[in-house]
């Protein structure tokens, strides 16, 4: 008896992009289409009907757009949703809006010429399929709610330490749990996060909006400096080096790692070689492997490694990957990764 397909609806407001989509998606013999919506109210009639296991979902639609659509839906019955979106300043700020209402991933809406369109389209296939084995059963009953503007009180003694933070699909927003529970002057943090260059951008703003501490896309030469958040661009790797008064990033190099630029194996490899025991290392929700070998050679020189437990990642892929490699020191649900990095951090403190 042949696998089970993986059942999508397509929701967009366009009927040629809606017939584009549906084609698309058509041609891989693992996925069949079961319904395309004009309109969000159509949409939430199909999904109660036909119980699509991902739907694709437009962000601007008359009468209800996709952030409003995923924030009536999640709590009620939440859906693995993949955004469609435009790609203009206004489109990318809206689709991380969409990550944080559940959203579990987004492409670029299909435009220009057949091999745009053809690039395009093998993208939204891979990352339907992700996100059919993605996990959002936590989003049920939940109201979604942008983090208080403040962290914990200083923790002193850190100057010269650093953490790292890397994820994937699911990864931006489990990056924000992180963050919010760290203290506002503690390590220098790193956030590797596997997104496209002009997002990284739209996310390390979206950052500075809701934490105190300074954040920025990293540079090459940006110092991690105490209370500061440096989020690595796209489409490059970044590294960390160490300098006289503590520790720098190296930005530069559009060779892929494990498929990725940025790669968290790139990154973590650099902090296993020059940082050692100063480091942390958190490996969150994401599909893949990137980050394990990194994370194991974090631990073999003596920094502190945690990975996000399976019942709180949207995908278990790369913390999976780092557990059965032997690269964690602790499988930690995500509500509960800042309080072992701040205890990671006052046991430096009694230390030193």
């Amino acid at each position: 008896m042949p696998d089970k397909k993986i059942t999508v609806l397509v929701v967009d407001d366009s009927a040629l992009v809606r017939k584009l989509l549906v084609e698309g998606l058509s041609e891989d013999p693992e996925l069949e289409v079961v319904g395309a919506a004009a309109d969000a109210y159509e949409a939430r009639d199909m999904i109660v009907r036909k119980q699509p296991d991902v739907v694709t979902l437009d962000v601007e639609m008359p009468r209800m757009d996709g952030l409003e659509f995923l924030r009536r839906i999640m709590p009620r019955m939440p859906i693995r949703a993949v955004m469609v979106s435009g790609m203009t300043r206004h489109g990318q700020q809206i689709t991380l809006r969409a990550l944080e209402l559940g959203a579990v991933d987004f492409v670029a809406k299909p435009s220009g010429g057949p091999q745009n369109l053809g690039s395009a389209m093998t993208m939204l296939r891979q990352k339907v399929k992700v996100a059919s084995r993605a996990n959002v059963a936590h989003w049920k009953g939940r109201v979604p709610e942008s983090p208080p503007k403040f962290g914990p009180e200083r923790s002193g003694g850190i100057a010269s330490k650093l953490i790292v933070l890397g994820a994937s699909t699911g990864g931006t927003e489990a990056i924000k749990v992180v963050l919010h529970g760290l203290p506002r002057e503690g390590p220098g943090v790193l956030v590797v996060q596997h997104m496209p260059e002009e997002f990284s951008y739209y996310y390390a703003e979206r950052l500075s909006e809701l934490f105190p501490m300074k954040c920025k896309v990293a540079a090459d030469g940006d110092v991690l400096a105490p209370g500061c958040i440096f989020v690595a661009p796209g489409g490059v790797q970044t590294r960390v080096t160490r300098t006289a008064n503590g520790y720098a990033l190296k930005v530069g190099g559009r060779q892929q790692c494990n498929g990725h630029a940025p790669s968290v194996d790139t990154a973590l490899s650099s902090v296993a070689e020059h940082a050692g025991a100063d480091a942390a290392a958190a490996l969150l929700t994401g599909m893949g492997r990137d980050g394990a070998a990194g994370l194991l050679a974090c631990r073999r020189a003596g920094a502190r490694t945690l990975a996000q437990d399976e019942y709180s990642c949207t995908v278990f892929g790369m913390p999976k990957a780092a557990l059965d490699t032997g690269a964690v020191d602790q499988s930690t649900p995500l509500v509960d990764i800042p309080a072992e990095l701040v205890r990671w951090m006052k046991e430096l403190e009694i230390a030193s």
